[in-house]
């Protein structure tokens, strides 16, 4: 009892939640599903599925080791099929899953058909008809293909484009009660040039296996651009039309009144009657329904939004070409700054009319989600995060419930995630690459370290959550670790140090911020003092701000007294008291314990070490990491410790007995970043491999999980008991069936089958299968999961020369009771996935089974399927039965020598002159 005391409130495990952050989106094209509810997006060779609300994986598709070139979303069957396009020319067809997946990682889609060789070069797009009937592909030859979806065959094909197909477009009637009288293709082509093919035209129709089509001419051809024509759409009346390429214009058609059928709408070229100019190549553009409500738009005006390589989604009125409203790209980047234009720019616009929404892809592989109603930006996704070098949990609102985690990577933006929603914000201000983050005893505040020679102070506020409040300038080199005062008051900060690759640590004077203030302000120096011989790789200060602890590539963690005033005059010391040494090899991280006076230190020499404070000396040494220790920090009141390493492991250490009592394996690189949030209820780890994993704490989940088995086994053994005492055999064995005990099962057997062997009159009688009406029974009405089991013991039991009689005695009882098909049918049903067998069971007991009995099987241990085939059985038993069978032939004619011998001992030689004597 005292050992279980002691370890009362210590952490065993952790799991992955499903909605740990990963990488979606490098690039390509990108789809988002009717409902809005689910996001498509490839990266290279793969295609994601992500639930946009929790961010949770629903699907991959693994693709066929070449690029993904264009994507379609067909609603011909439910759920939906996606279409993929790869750079090897074929085009596949995904059935979507129904529901999102519950673990970390999603599952692998499995394709239903093949369109093999389907281009004779790359398939840049691919649309599908309103209808889900058609589906369009063109490719860099100039060549459209229109496919039947259901049938995968080619129902036209269109030649004549001057160059690589740009944009494609079904223009269909939307009313159900419309009469097909327009069945149109639109193409644009790098020609600057569209296209308009009639689907009705037979010309354009390919017999299927007979060849021909391609040589149908367009219904008419729009010229009119210079350049790469990169949007189509028209509206649903088919009245207008409007394209946008990248001659920085957008055109507006007048197609004449909708086509009737009747002669007099016929024959009506398109022209321009407008000319917006976007000022901007344009990448996409589209038109919205009509009653749509924009704001600064009047009602029933025909809208269009365009986007391009400004980086912004703009909404106009179509004929009169005026701006009605501007929606601004990737939050967080500064318009000015002309060094990354390529990267903000727009590469398409998917309009949701679920949420009233423009959902922008940007070059920059971020998404963004606008309102039309608010012209604000309601989420944004970022697609992929490179290195995550450091993480920290923030509370928006204070306390120890965190409401975001900010992340530092390969960028100078800090991107900042809403831990209950898929929504990151980007932190804009440093001219260079983000190194170290640290926040501020509530978790309001946070401080950056950058490459550009700063360090930022954020407060909660402004259009991305959090603002720049100060700003510290003075080091002469990178900042590579922060750390905030431990004893801030909300509200009034104190000060500040940061670490510098110029081998200083600086104090910070952070009294005079201000949250309100409309411009950050320049922070003070107060003190400076150099303490390494290299780099400073991270810095911690002790919970009463009294020392400050430094870890550096030296291999030494040295200690330092800091004092600070903030009467009258704001003034700071830092003062060196004493330096640990042991370590090997550089040391990448450093904890004060909030509890003890005790340092960890994790080393590049792959071990963790606990220094006193009294007389710095090494009090433990842990040992496990296979590589690089980054990350240490305490946890369980400063009872545990938890770890990252650069072998992609997290590990969770208990430091009285120097033992590691759980490794989380969720990363494939190096976990560079590792924050604990105040309640300890979550952990988050993050590296190299772009992912971000939270941890939440399950111990007592799988403590209750433990108890709840116990409880149900020893439950089990009660009701097990309880059977053998009353002589119910036939409930006993099934309930050891379901316990999955093959020893119990055995001796069962053996008593039941001994008891009716020693019943003479029972022996001579018996017509059953097995000498025993229990056994009989149970083998009758056993299900397929439970009859693979004892099958499964049989060839076990069988393998033994002293249970092999119980074996084939059960084993012909069941060739005896069970047909070949039934058997088969077992093992068939056996390899799916597992049902509720219980229920199967009890249905199959018919009304002899009470309700106890079948609780009883409920309680029991679930065991899994048994991994084993037919074929295994047959292999087990064979040899084995053959062994048996040999040695009893053997046992049998040696019985025949006893039987002479005792006959001729009896009446034989000597039995005459025995006669004779008497």
């Amino acid at each position: 009892m005292n050992g279980q005391s002691s370890r009362r409130g210590l952490k065993t495990s952790y799991r992955a939640s499903p909605t740990s952050i990963r990488p979606i989106y490098t690039g390509g094209p990108v789809l988002l599903t009717r409902d809005g509810e689910w996001l498509i997006t490839t990266m290279a060779e793969e295609v994601l599925v992500t639930e946009v609300r929790t961010g949770r994986g629903v699907a991959r598709v693994k693709g066929d080791t070449t690029a993904i070139t264009a994507l379609a979303l067909s609603y011909h069957t439910s759920p939906p099929t996606l279409v993929t396009c790869h750079q090897s020319n074929t085009v596949r067809y995904y059935p979507l899953p129904e529901s999102v997946a519950t673990t970390p990682k999603p599952p692998l889609l499995t394709y239903t058909r093949v369109l093999a060789r389907a281009s004779g070069a790359p398939i840049l797009l691919a649309a599908v008809s309103p209808d889900s009937t058609l589906l369009a592909t063109g490719s860099s030859d100039g060549i459209v293909k229109v496919w039947d979806l259901a049938g995968g065959y080619v129902t036209h094909m269109f030649r004549g484009h001057g160059g690589p197909v740009s944009a494609l477009h079904f223009s269909f009637p939307t009313s159900t009660g419309e009469d097909r009288q327009r069945m149109e293709l639109w193409t644009g082509s790098t020609d600057a040039k569209v296209r308009v093919f009639d689907l009705r035209d037979a010309g354009a129709r390919v017999v299927v296996g007979g060849g021909g089509g391609g040589g149908a001419k367009p219904k008419a051809v729009l010229e009119g651009h210079v350049s790469v024509v990169r949007g189509i759409a028209v509206s649903d009346d088919g009245r207008w039309a409007v394209t946008g390429g990248r001659d920085k214009v957008v055109l507006v058609w007048d197609l004449g009144a909708p086509d009737d059928g009747k002669k007099k709408g016929k024959g009506a070229a398109p022209k321009i009657v407008q000319t917006i100019l976007a000022n901007e190549q344009v990448e996409a553009c589209g038109l919205l329904p009509v009653d749509q409500a924009v704001v600064g738009s009047s009602e029933g005006r025909l809208l269009c939004y365009t986007a391009g390589d400004a980086g912004t989604v703009r909404v106009w009125d179509v004929l009169k070409a005026t701006e009605v409203a501007t929606m601004k790209g990737v939050e967080g980047v500064d318009e000015a700054d002309d060094e990354d234009d390529e990267q903000r720019g727009v590469i398409n616009v998917m309009y949701d009319s679920t949420t009233a929404s423009l959902v922008s892809v940007h070059a920059d592989q971020n998404i963004i989600f606008n309102s039309l109603s608010t012209l604000s930006t309601t989420r944004q996704v970022v697609g992929f995060n490179d290195d995550i070098v450091d993480a920290v949990f923030l509370a928006a609102t204070g306390g120890e419930t965190p409401t975001h985690v900010a992340l530092a990577s390969n960028s100078s933006l800090v991107r900042v995630y809403n831990t209950s929603a898929f929504d990151a914000r980007l932190l804009s201000g440093h001219r260079d690459m983000v190194l170290c983050l640290d926040r501020s005893p509530d978790g309001r505040w946070l401080v950056t370290g950058s490459k550009d020679r700063t360090a930022r102070v954020w407060a909660p506020g402004g259009p991305s959550g959090w603002r720049c409040v100060a700003i510290c300038e003075g080091h002469a080199e990178a900042v590579g670790a922060v750390v905030f005062s431990k004893k801030m008051e909300s509200g009034a900060g104190r000060f500040l140090i940061t670490a510098s690759q110029d081998r200083t640590v600086k104090m910070w004077d952070l009294t005079n911020v201000d949250e309100d203030a409309e411009q950050p302000i320049k922070a003070r120096s107060l003190a400076t003092l150099p303490i390494a011989d290299k780099d400073i790789n991270s810095l911690d200060l002790a919970p009463n701000d009294r020392f400050l602890v430094s870890g550096s590539q030296d291999k030494l963690v040295k200690v330092f007294e800091v004092d600070f005033v903030a009467d009258n005059a704001v003034q700071g010391a830092i003062r060196h008291v004493g330096t640990c040494k042991g370590h090997r090899r550089g040391v990448w991280a450093v904890k004060f314990s909030r509890n003890d006076r005790i340092v960890a230190s994790g080393a590049a020499d792959r071990t963790i070490k606990l220094w006193s404070l009294d007389d710095f000396s090494c009090l433990k040494t842990f040992e496990g990491h296979t590589n690089s220790v980054l990350r240490v920090d305490f946890m369980s009141q400063g009872k545990q410790l938890v770890s990252s390493a650069s072998d992609g492991l997290v590990k969770l250490w208990n430091i009285k007995d120097e033992a590691c009592v759980a490794t989380l394996d969720n990363h494939e690189d190096k976990v560079w970043a590792l924050a604990v949030s105040p309640d300890e209820e979550t952990i988050v780890s993050a590296g190299a491999d772009s992912v971000a994993t939270f941890w939440e704490d399950s111990t007592a989940a799988e403590q209750a999980e433990k108890n709840e088995a116990l409880v149900a086994a020893v439950q089990s053994e009660q009701d097990f008991a309880n059977f053998v005492a009353v002589k119910d055999y036939r409930r006993a064995i099934q309930l050891a069936l379901a316990m999955s005990q093959p020893g119990r099962l055995l001796f069962l057997f053996r008593t039941v089958i001994s008891e009716v062997v020693e019943d003479a009159d029972a022996h001579e009688t018996a017509t059953t299968a097995s000498l025993s009406p229990e056994i009989d029974e149970v083998i009758r009405t056993l299900s397929p999961l439970d009859l693979v089991r004892l099958l499964k013991h049989v060839r076990d039991w069988n393998a033994n020369a002293r249970t092999a009689p119980v074996a084939q005695s059960v084993l012909h009882a069941v060739f005896r009771l069970r047909a070949p098909e039934d058997i088969m049918a077992a093992f068939e049903s056996a390899a799916k996935p597992p049902v509720a067998d219980d229920d199967e069971s009890a249905n199959s007991d018919d009304e002899e089974d009470d309700e106890a009995a079948a609780q009883a099987r409920k309680r029991a241990a679930k065991a899994t399927a048994p991994t084993i085939s037919m074929r295994e059985l047959l292999d087990g038993l064979i040899p084995y039965s053959e062994r048996h069978m040999a040695r009893v032939d053997r046992l049998v004619q040696e019985s025949y020598m006893l039987d002479y011998t005792i006959a001729e001992m009896d009446g034989g030689m000597f039995g005459t002159e025995v006669m004779d004597v008497e």
